[in-house]
């Protein structure tokens, strides 16, 4: 009799990250195991297709003829331009990762610095709501200074430090890959960002006390990241450092539950003595677009409330 095996999320995680290193030729006998990773990975092939984008390059195509050192070295990345659904403004470009291109190095910089992969992985759903969110209220932000958290490719920072006049905009990240990344965002929208100062900064969340840009934010944003309970001590420490003493100051996140993790953080902010308020319905496009993906809309399959909606997070002194 053939044993029965059970296959957990996280082993079909790791099974995500090692074909996106190593692609086999596909056999039966890994049908089902296939179908297991499919089922539980909501990378962001899907989204909330907030924010119109089309594809202007594509390295790996345009290197096929290169050598095979070349290709790994210089073909792993794509560029984007976005249109942002705003009178007059311009487009955004945003060079990132071809989804499922990685490389042994993305994981010794993570091992060396301590940090997640995260940002190199893909757009994040949750950074495209969080730029619409943005977008949406630039009155927040104008003559102010932002910083974003965990930014990735920098997507929400640089339509903040192009669409709302704020005064200063930090873009950061805590893997130095992806703050390169950041920097090549920075520079391919230099012209578009106004009398706006926009500066890449790599930040290990926890290690900014008694820094030059301690208590200096108005407002803090962050996208999808509780996920990794491990972080959320130095996540919420990070938070309380960096935002203003003087004046109004507000720290905004977008994040989905995903199970227990977004409670497990809130009961962290709690105990720091920030406080804090949840939203669920903070904008009618966003919840009539997660409606219509409840409801079985097909162009995200296996949509979850619990791991795809993000849900408004706003944190105060």
């Amino acid at each position: 009799m053939e044993k029965k095996s059970t296959i957990s999320a996280s082993s079909l995680r790791w099974k995500i990250l090692r074909r996106s290193l190593i692609r086999p030729p596909s056999s039966n006998s890994e049908d089902k195991s296939e179908m297991s990773i499919q089922r539980i990975s909501r990378k962001a092939t899907h989204g909330f297709n907030l924010i119109p984008f089309h594809l202007v390059k594509d390295s790996v195509e345009e290197n096929v003829n290169s050598s095979k050192e070349n290709v790994m070295d210089s073909s792993r990345d794509a560029t984007l331009c976005y249109t942002l659904p705003v009178s007059n403004a311009p487009s955004l470009i945003l060079h990132q990762r071809v989804r499922d291109m990685a490389h042994l190095n993305d994981f010794e910089v993570c091992n060396r610095y301590d940090i997640d992969n995260t940002g190199l992985i893909c757009q994040w759903p949750s950074e495209d709501v969080l730029s619409y969110y943005c977008l949406s209220r630039a009155s927040i932000f104008r003559e102010k200074r932002i910083i974003e958290l965990g930014s990735g490719y920098g997507l929400a920072g640089l339509i903040v430090a192009m669409t709302t006049e704020a005064r200063e905009v930090f873009i950061s990240d805590g893997n130095p890959q992806v703050v390169d990344y950041i920097q090549r965002n920075v520079n391919a929208n230099s012209g578009s960002f106004g009398g706006t100062e926009v500066k890449p900064l790599m930040l290990h969340w926890g290690q900014e006390k008694d820094t030059d840009i301690s208590n200096t934010f108005d407002v803090i944003i962050a996208s999808d990241c509780t996920f990794f309970k491990e972080f959320h001590e130095a996540l919420v420490q990070t938070i309380k450092s960096l935002l203003k003493e003087e004046g109004p100051s507000e720290a905004i996140l977008l994040s989905p539950k995903r199970g227990d993790s977004l409670d497990k953080f809130l009961a962290e902010v709690k105990d720091s003595g920030l406080h804090f308020s949840t939203d669920e319905i903070y904008d009618a496009e966003v919840w009539r677009r997660h409606q219509r993906f409840i409801e079985g809309d097909d162009s995200w399959p296996n949509y979850e409330m619990d791991h795809c909606y993000p849900l408004l997070v706003r944190i105060t002194l």
